[in-house]
């Protein structure tokens, strides 16, 4: 399944229940900071980011459909919803402040599509972050056909890769729960197919992994330079599928505002800037 091109005009109204959780708003931003959770992942698991971002960044991160805010709501189960939803969260946010995205395994894919679907609309981001990702092409990066093993097959795999506490799995009530939106992410990304032909994306693009991250082999992170006709960084880290959870968070934080705001400073002094 490939993805089009949304408008915003066509987007589905925005649902009462907040979609978007600011731990520290900022009233007039330098920068705004999106952020996209892994599969089956909310945006609490991305809150301590805001204490170790500059203070005069506002950081926006998204909760999907099934999960952290709007767990009430039916998670969905292609990339074209998930991003006319995403979009849809976004546009109140669209005034004309900087905006740069992160995304994470299947945040990251979600964030590249905004991304695109923001330069097309002729409000392109000033920088994209993909962690945990290998590039849109390459290959499914060892999530394929996850979403189609038995409830215990899958609980160990992510309790193996650290995106499931064990306290949790041994919780039928929560574990059911949670593993409903799992699954319909991971087969997001399993039928997920870039578009045929698509622009290379206009901002600087820095790609972090795990050094031992069995999703995101690091041969398959390169190629997200293809991707872009700006910057590319490619930023390694030790540790496994979330090696920028817990202790890695600080590392990450400094590697983002570093990005950031090379990529700010080059947008704003042009070509020779």
């Amino acid at each position: 399944m490939t993805v089009d091109t949304p408008q915003l005009a066509t987007a589905p109204p925005r649902p009462r229940t907040p979609a978007v959780l600011r731990p520290r708003p900022v009233d007039a931003p330098a920068i705004r900071l999106v952020g996209f959770p892994h599969a089956g992942g909310s945006a609490a698991g991305y809150h301590p980011l805001g204490r170790l971002l500059p203070p005069d960044w506002d950081l926006l991160l998204l909760d999907l459909p099934g999960r952290g805010q709007r767990h009430a709501q039916p998670s969905l189960r292609s990339m074209g919803e998930v991003l006319l939803c995403a979009l849809s969260d976004l546009r109140p946010w669209l005034d004309g402040t900087p905006l740069a995205l992160f995304g994470h395994s299947y945040g990251a894919v979600l964030a590249y599509e905004v991304s695109l679907a923001l330069q097309d609309l002729g409000r392109p981001p000033v920088w994209l972050g993909v962690s945990g990702r290998v590039a849109p092409g390459v290959g499914a990066g060892g999530l394929a056909r996850l979403y189609e093993l038995d409830d215990r097959r899958l609980t160990d795999q992510l309790v193996a890769l650290g995106g499931l506490p064990p306290a949790l799995a041994e919780v039928p009530e929560l574990l059911e729960r949670f593993l409903g939106p799992v699954r319909d992410d991971l087969r997001v990304l399993d039928t997920y197919r870039p578009r045929p032909g698509r622009p290379r994306l206009s901002c600087p693009v820095t790609a972090l992994c795990g050094t031992a991250d069995p999703l995101a082999p690091a041969d398959g992170l390169p190629a997200w330079q293809d991707e872009t006709t700006a910057r590319f960084r490619l930023r390694m880290y030790p540790g496994g599928h979330f090696y920028l959870l817990g202790d890695g968070l600080s590392g990450f934080a400094a590697a983002v505002t570093a990005d950031v705001d090379a990529a700010v400073i080059a947008d704003v002094g042009g070509p020779g800037g």
